[in-house]
């Protein structure tokens, strides 16, 4: 029996459908200005932006001009990258620009179909955003589409790493800049630790079209991005308990693969607690008596570090330092770093220098800081798996364009076999076939171990040429993705998201061009033997179509479905034909965390024998049902984390707002009068109880609260013993008196030093405390959520704490604000001594094309030339004496000055 929603789906068409047809009007209506607009000059054809905005500042809307704004940017395309956007394009073009994402399968030409949307957002005026996943993109994209917006008229900023602060201001001011997700974030943030308005670089947050937005708004948005400041050392510790770790056996602890964790039985608790008593680190009896706290913090880290997380897997060892491995792209990401101590646990067990803990300055996840733009919009070759995140979180539609022609790609069925080694021997047997017959090979897999382990077995069995895609050989990748198309190649990969190179049939004749003819003058030679290139992979381009297009073989399945389409999806770009297939093992983490243990006994029961591999269409809609489960829980995480993290954005939004209001503000005089009169009635209701008698009241404690927040020292006691003195009295004479001595030191000061000061003294103790609030914030997080063992749901309970502290910290701040303005004594040069810097600070950014860590340098003023200058000068070059001549210095490098520090705690730190 049919049901009513398929019956529907087929006389209506799905919703996707209904989307895309309505799309259809609008594209006729740009394809029927074609004509037209080719015969126009350049200049003419330019002369049409001036002409749309002159429509919108009488009144037009950015819907009126959709059609004629995305012709004019289709035949500037054309004329100058020698690209015209097919229809499918102009869909996800529309899409786009209406704040959805569009799914496009990859080849399909996103980087070009975001000009559209980009270039009739622009004309307003306000700025758009186009977010990519590493500085490499950035670049290239700014580069590439920039000619069509500097044709029309538009100016084009890029944000990368190594900017100053007078060149990103630059950028943003734009009409359309190009920047990483990383790099927008650290920017808001930094804006946001600023201590003037000029010094801000970012204008408002008006639209952003995110590329790879699966990659950004999901993969990362569980990991917030923080600047931080250190604490002190306690290396040693971690040393002493790594050394603990050792002396554990299998029955001290349990391990859950499945939901990440590992703690002490009952047997180890003892048996740590026995080590640490010996080693003199125990207090009291039990390890979990409340004075070993940071103990139990510290012996828990050692035990994940050690039972949870693998070397090569998680992360390697890297210069002497703890390289994160991404789990979804399998990218190193030097600079990031584990919080709460799990890194210096990391350290320990590896043996390599431990770092120093930090201290949250600021942060903002990627969820709260995109959900700020008034218009969102994304695209990617993956997303609808993850429609209800996006449409639960970010308020983002999926829409799924066509592809420009049919997919003629075959996805095969999954071969599952009983052991890896079966498994790894159909592989090599697999790769050997494709190669013989010339089939360009594109193998998956999930780790740089796994990579590195097929490549060594492939050695052993006489395959020497290919190449391995992985953390470790960025320096490479776009060179080897590109050449991935050769007949007979094999590229083995850890991850394809977000590589932003396509996989071309014969090869990629640009980047060849580039690579072999780079140094080549223009002229008839090189004319001749860039024909002979393009040549060359023509015929290449036969032979791998004969061959049947590239083979996509995955080595396992990933937790999330998504993975494995982008895998899938390189292949079968732009009409080419290809195949894809999963080989699996019942030995594979997912099939072994998620109930082999049945499936291995049937098919013992079935008689699969050894080599043997069963194939059946219903074993994949099994694993697409255990993928879904483990989407749905990493979906329900997210949620969550983002349900607390909702409660201090709503903070954050207040501190920032109030900072913009304190940088903006004139005259503060009234700001801080208020907070001096709310001090004066938290000190009378503290110490004059309500409807008491005079005798009742604590006037010694009255006149020291006076002393100690307002240095004034009045005869409370006298005035308490006086006849009827009444409550209100009180309180109006020590306003009075507070007032008067107010206006005392700022008639001294005059306004202008006055208004510096005030400004001066409560951006910093609004700073200092909104740190201390985080560090608050933070604990309360790690604990709050054994409330629900009492039967208390731990986000009110998180909701409601929160609220309080952040309420204490409002309160801290008045008192603390008017306690130093009534004690600050200055002298006339202070007006013109430059603003207060932020604390020393570092953030981490990871460059996806080339690994290294962008953000591990401090953030403070950027006009230390010793800081910003980014040239890069051999040590002997440098004068002692002369920072100028230092160039760009390491955070961790020797101070040039000679001083015997680190950079970091010497010329680099901040005051």
């Amino acid at each position: 029996m049919v049901s009513l929603g398929v019956l529907a789906r087929k006389i209506f068409g799905s919703s996707n459908d209904r989307r895309i047809k309505s799309t259809r009007p609008r594209v006729e209506a740009i394809n029927a200005m074609e004509n037209e607009l080719a015969g126009l000059s350049d200049a003419e054809l330019a002369a049409r932006t001036e002409q749309f905005r002159a429509d919108l500042a009488n009144g037009a809307t950015l819907e009126d001009l959709l059609v004629p704004a995305f012709a004019t940017v289709r035949e500037a395309a054309r004329r100058v990258l020698g690209l015209r956007p097919f229809d499918v394009q102009l869909v996800g073009g529309i899409v786009l620009h209406n704040g959805g994402i569009a799914e496009m399968r990859t080849g399909e030409g996103k980087t070009l179909v975001a000009t559209l949307p980009v270039y009739l957002n622009a004309l307003a005026g306000k700025g758009v955003h186009v977010v990519t996943v590493n500085d490499y993109l950035a670049r290239r994209d700014a580069e590439w589409m920039g000619r069509v917006y500097k044709f029309l008229g538009l100016t084009v900023g890029v944000i990368v790493h190594g900017l100053s602060d007078e060149e990103r201001r630059a950028a943003y001011a734009c009409d359309v800049t190009y920047a990483t997700n990383n790099e927008l974030g650290f920017d808001y943030l930094r804006d946001n630790m600023k201590y003037d308005r000029p010094s801000m670089v970012q204008r408002g947050h008006n639209y952003a079209i995110v590329d790879e937005v699966d990659s950004i708004l999901i993969d990362e948005a569980r990991t917030p991005l923080i600047i931080s400041g250190p604490l002190e050392d306690r290396s040693e510790m971690y040393n002493t308990i790594d050394a603990f770790m050792l002396k554990l056996d299998p029955p001290d602890y349990e391990v859950d693969e499945k939901q990440r964790t590992a703690i002490f039985t009952e047997e180890g608790t003892e048996k740590l607690e026995n080590l640490l008593r010996e080693a003199g680190h125990l207090k009291g009896e039990s390890l979990y008596d409340v004075e070993n706290v940071a103990i139990v913090h510290h012996v828990n880290n050692a035990l994940k570090a050690h039972r949870l997380f693998q070397k090569d897997k998680d992360y390697i060892v890297r210069n002497n330092e703890i390289v994160i491995i991404d789990e979804f792209t399998g990218r190193m990401m030097p600079g990031r770093r584990y919080s709460e101590g799990l890194h210096q646990a990391l350290e320990a067990k590896e043996h390599v220098a431990i770092q120093p803990e930090n201290q949250t300055l600021a942060s903002v996840t990627f969820q709260n800081y995109f959900r700020m733009y008034k218009k969102l919009a994304g695209m990617t070759g993956t997303a609808l798996t993850e429609a209800e995140e996006f449409g639960n979180i970010y308020g983002l539609e999926v829409t799924e364009v066509p592809t420009n022609l049919p997919v003629k790609r075959l996805d095969e069925d999954d071969e599952v076999y009983r052991t890896v080694e079966e498994k790894y021997k159909a592989i090599v047997r697999d790769i050997r076939e494709a190669r013989e017959k010339g089939q360009p090979i594109l193998v998956g897999t999930t780790s740089i171990e796994k990579s590195e382990q097929l490549a060594e077995r492939l050695r052993k069995e006489g395959i020497q040429e290919f190449q391995v895609l992985n953390a470790r050989y960025h320096e490479q990748e776009a060179i080897i993705v590109a050449q991935a198309g050769k007949p007979g190649a094999i590229t083995i990969a850890t991850n394809m998201a977000g590589r932003g190179t396509d996989i071309q049939l014969g090869g990629n004749a640009d980047m060849r061009i580039a690579q072999e003819l780079g140094e080549l003058a223009e002229g008839a030679d090189r004319d001749a033997k860039e024909k002979a290139i393009r040549e060359d992979i023509r015929q290449l381009k036969d032979k791998a179509l004969a061959a049947g297009g590239l083979y996509v073989l995955a080595t396992e399945r990933h937790e999330s479905r998504r993975i494995d389409n982008q895998l899938r999806g390189r292949s079968g770009r732009q009409g080419d034909p290809g195949r894809s297939k999963f080989y699996l093992s019942l030995q594979d983490d997912l099939m072994r965390i998620f109930g082999s243990d049945r499936m291995d006994g049937m098919l013992q029961k079935l008689g699969l024998k050894e080599d043997e591999a069963i194939i059946h269409p219903w074993i994949n809609k099994a694993l697409e049902k255990a993928q879904k489960k483990v989407e749905a829980r990493n979906f329900d995480i997210r949620k969550n984390l983002l349900k607390f993290d909702d409660v201090a954005n709503d903070q954050r939004k207040v501190v920032f707002d109030q900072r913009l209001s304190l940088m903006d503000g004139e005259n503060l005089s009234e700001t801080v009068a208020e907070m001096r009169q709310d001090v004066i009635d938290d000190l009378v209701a503290k110490h004059i109880p309500e409807n008491a008698y005079a005798e009742q009241w604590d006037a010694a404690g009255l006149k020291e609260g006076v002393r100690q927040s307002l240095n004034l020292d009045l005869p409370v006691e006298e005035w308490v013993k006086e006849e009827g003195i009444a409550e209100e009295q009180v309180r109006e004479r020590i306003s009075q008196a507070s007032d008067a001595a107010a206006d005392d030191r700022a008639g001294r000061f005059g306004p202008e030093v006055m208004t510096y000061v005030e400004r001066s003294v409560m951006l910093q103790t609004l700073d200092h405390l909104w740190r201390e609030h985080l560090v608050n914030l933070d604990h309360l997080r790690s604990v709050v959520g054994f409330r629900g063992y009492a039967q208390r749901d731990p986000l009110q309970e998180y909701k409601q704490e929160s609220f309080e502290l952040f309420q204490a910290m409002l309160a801290n701040l008045r008192q603390a604000v008017t306690a130093q303005l009534m004690r600050v004594e200055l002298v006339r040069e202070a007006a013109e001594a430059p603003p207060p810097q932020a604390p020393e600070a570092v953030g981490h950014h990871i460059d996806g094309t080339t690994g290294e860590d962008d953000f591990g340098e401090g953030f403070g003023d950027p006009q230390l030339a010793v800081l910003a200058d980014s040239r890069t000068v051999a040590p002997e070059e440098r004068d002692p004496n002369n920072p100028a001549s230092w160039g760009k210095v390491g955070r961790n490098e020797a101070c040039p000055c000679g001083s015997g520090k680190k950079f970091k705690h010497c010329h680099g730190a901040f005051v």
